[in-house]
């Protein structure tokens, strides 16, 4: 479904992104774990259109995206869902919802709309409310929601637990495995790679900028080197 190859990513001179390559298959959740400042975001910024690869290719669904406008890749149906929820805090829950579907020309958005507040009955409690006004975990559903109003094949979720208490962390996990096995590809950026690791079927290791390590994730949370380094063993 996804396949980047040997890409390079620069801010001005920095060298963000060092020969970048990876693969997601359809039905996956692929996770990307590494530190801050790995390059964890960058890598999905240039997925989905906001920066540009300075040398190397990008593929999603065979065509190649690497030049691509983001609006394009959205069309395409690979969505980011970014770090830090960016929801549109002055408007209502379900208009940040709606905007998610900006692009759809098809008849199915009310359907769409329901179906994401069957999943977040929060979201439905809360629709005529101000964005800016809900609790992180709610942000971070609403968030998501807005994502899958697009009909993503591939989501791409950044850092999806940030900030949020243990109990509501267990329930985002759950909520993301829920939309995979829906029929959504996920690839995830995430800090608690415990978790994870949990869910996912397959991981990368980022270290500054390049990927050190892959694998089933199973194998990598065994993995000694990765225990040391992000599970706290």
């Amino acid at each position: 479904m996804l396949k980047v190859d040997n890409i390079n990513v620069y801010y001005g001179a920095i060298h963000a992104l060092k020969g970048i390559s990876l693969t997601v298959e359809a039905g996956e959740i692929v996770s990307l774990i590494g530190a801050n400042g790995a390059g964890k975001s960058t890598l999905l910024k240039t997925l989905s259109g906001l920066l540009k690869p300075r040398t190397g290719n990008i593929e999603f669904l065979g065509k190649s995206i690497a030049g691509n406008k983001a609006q394009e890749i959205v069309k395409l149906g690979l969505i980011h869902c970014p770090e830090g929820r960016r929801v549109f805090a002055n408007m209502s829950v379900e208009e940040n919802l709606e905007l998610g579907a900006y692009l759809r020309k098809d008849t199915e958005i009310k359907t769409d709309l329901a179906k994401v507040y069957q999943r977040f009955p929060r979201l439905q409690e809360r629709r005529k409310q101000q964005a800016g006004t809900l609790s992180g975990g709610e942000q971070q559903m609403l968030a998501i929601g807005r994502a899958l109003m697009a009909r993503p094949k591939l989501l791409l979720l950044d850092e999806p637990s940030m900030g949020l208490a243990p109990l509501l962390v267990q329930e985002i996990f759950s909520i993301i495995q829920e939309i995979n096995q829906s029929g959504t590809t996920v690839l995830l950026v995430e800090q608690n790679a415990n978790q994870a690791l949990k869910i996912a079927h397959r991981a990368y290791v980022l270290e500054t900028g390049k990927i050190v390590l892959s694998g089933n994730a199973i194998e990598l949370a065994e993995s000694e080197e990765v225990k040391k380094a992000y599970l706290g063993a």
